[in-house]
């Protein structure tokens, strides 16, 4: 969603780096870039117009004039007013004390709050809650229906009384809903409401109906983050109407462009609590002002990433595979293990996702965007059609073996010996890093292999070479070793491009993508 602001922003920084002051006149320069990529971006005038002041009276001061690198400093205080826009600090969920914690959602027809009703129920889920979904929305066709389905996936409780289809009283199930939480010990109760078109005055009494009836701990606006500055419009009138607490951002990975994620905190002074970036019920997550400004600028979000890992992989299983991996050569480490591990990075999300959160990686957005993700089924595919000794020991792979798997995994015979080679490849690279030798292709780095001591016995090497007396045999030598040298610059074990090299020509190994996801 935010990607053409996101290249705006980082063109305007790529014109101030490298400069050892900023003049008064870079900055009103670097300003008006922003400001044009923020209206670009959709985002509310008034949002733009205090952004924009709040920078140049940061970055006229004392901040950027003493700073020993102005421009990365010039940075910062963009990505801190882009975080005071978004909300500032996270905002967490309030829980009732005593009894079942109401959570009331509601919203414009069409912003999905049915959906985002079964996304906030598996999430509370994961948090130890037992949620119940309450289907207070009698007038759309199949409302009702369609919420139990989505309890069902999540897992989680349902109550509809109520036929719905424009038979019921939704007022009267909110209200019953309670006691009934109660009685079967659901202590989270979400309430999906009827969605409004624009503002009519009798849905909008009925949401304040539901919302006296229940007392709500938690009103949550559902916002369709793809309809721009309307979006912050319908929030403002229902603000005013009926109340409430907190924002849901839904159909956050849209191609549209961003205004309402950057204004409506700002103008309605209620924060994005959560944020829902894709289809399946476990896209969706709390809402970090601080990350998302962090992905905004190309910086990354490593701690969701983390975070998703944490919750994925099992500390046992880690340390039983880093424990495979420092044996010699990694050789304990095997396709079996390989599959695992690639199936529970699959569970973190896809592999374009989490690709996405690395440091650096917006330079390489289209080739991300390019990545198969059904390349990851292809090759748990050929694993799964090789017998338990060949993914013990893949060695024993032949010309005849590779030819059956291929005919049972539906690839070609070529895409077999690919990824067993590939595979030794990585085993071996991460065997190395397990030990503590570094990674290849980064020599000198501390911690990552190839510090002083191997640089002075690589020296001492080198020295001790002679060169050939025959011209034509040292030509030879000369060639092979430039051939080398060119190699190790393009990268490690997997060809990715060395650091200045922009990765223009980068493109992800197809196992490599699957280890990867």
């Amino acid at each position: 969603m935010f990607d053409t602001l996101s290249d705006r922003l980082a063109n305007t920084f790529k014109t101030l780096r490298g400069k050892g002051r900023l003049t008064e006149a870079d900055i009103d320069g670097a300003a008006r870039e922003i400001r044009i990529a923020l209206l670009e971006a959709d985002v509310a005038l008034p949002v733009v117009r205090e952004f924009i002041k709040q920078v140049k009276t940061r970055a006229l001061g004392a901040d950027v004039s003493k700073a020993l690198n102005p421009s990365q400093q010039f940075i910062k205080i963009v990505n801190d007013e882009l975080i005071t826009i978004l909300g500032g600090e996270t905002r967490r969920l309030r829980f009732a004390k005593a009894g079942p914690t109401v959570i009331m959602l509601a919203g414009l027809q069409g912003a999905g709050k049915t959906t985002l009703a079964g996304k906030l129920g598996l999430w509370l889920k994961a948090q130890g809650h037992t949620p119940l979904l309450v289907a207070c929305d009698l007038q759309r066709p199949n409302a009702v229906t369609q919420l139990g389905v989505v309890a069902e996936r999540a897992g989680v409780g349902f109550y509809g009384p109520q036929p719905g289809n424009g038979v019921g009283d939704p007022v009267q199930v909110a209200k019953d809903s309670i006691e009934y939480a109660r009685t079967k010990l659901f202590d989270v109760v979400i309430v999906d409401t009827a969605g409004r078109l624009g503002i009519d005055a009798e849905m909008m009494q009925q949401a304040a109906d539901i919302r006296d009836v229940t007392s709500p701990d938690e009103v949550l606006f559902v916002v369709d983050a793809m309809i721009g500055q309307d979006a912050v419009n319908t929030a403002e009138d229902f603000r005013d109407g009926v109340g409430f607490d907190g924002v849901v951002l839904s159909k956050l990975d849209g191609d549209a462009r961003g205004g309402a994620a950057l204004s409506i905190a700002h103008v309605t002074g209620k924060q994005i609590m959560f944020a829902s970036n894709g289809e399946k019920l476990d896209d969706f997550d709390a809402f970090h002002p601080d990350r998302m400004a962090s992905r905004i600028l190309g910086m990354g979000d490593i701690l969701s990433l983390i975070e998703k890992a944490e919750q994925t992989f099992s500390q046992e299983e880690a340390a039983k595979v880093a424990s495979k991996l420092a044996s010699k050569k990694g050789q304990d480490f095997t396709l079996d293990d390989f599959l695992a591990q690639m199936e529970q990075v699959r569970k973190m999300g896809s592999i374009s996702k989490l690709l996405g959160m690395l440091p650096g990686m917006a330079q390489m957005k289209e080739q991300i965007n390019n990545i198969d993700e059904r390349d990851v089924d292809r090759t748990a595919a050929i694993i799964k059609s090789m017998t338990p000794g060949e993914r013990q020991d893949p060695t024993i792979i032949n010309g005849s073996r590779r030819a059956r798997i291929a005919r049972g995994s539906g690839v070609e015979v070529s895409a077999v010996k690919g990824l067993v080679e590939r595979f030794f490849e990585a085993r071996k690279m991460m065997s190395r890093m397990a030990q503590g030798g570094g990674m290849p292709g980064m020599p000198g780095i501390p911690g990552m292999g190839g510090g002083p001591g191997r640089q002075k016995k690589q020296q001492k090497q080198a020295k001790g070479k002679r060169k050939s007396g025959n011209p034509m045999k040292r030509k030879a030598e000369e060639q092979a070793a430039q051939e080398r040298r060119d190699q190790a610059q393009a990268g490690g074990a997997f060809g990715l491009p060395a650091a200045g090299q922009g990765g223009q020509d980068f493109e992800l190994p197809d196992e490599f993508k699957k280890f990867m996801g």
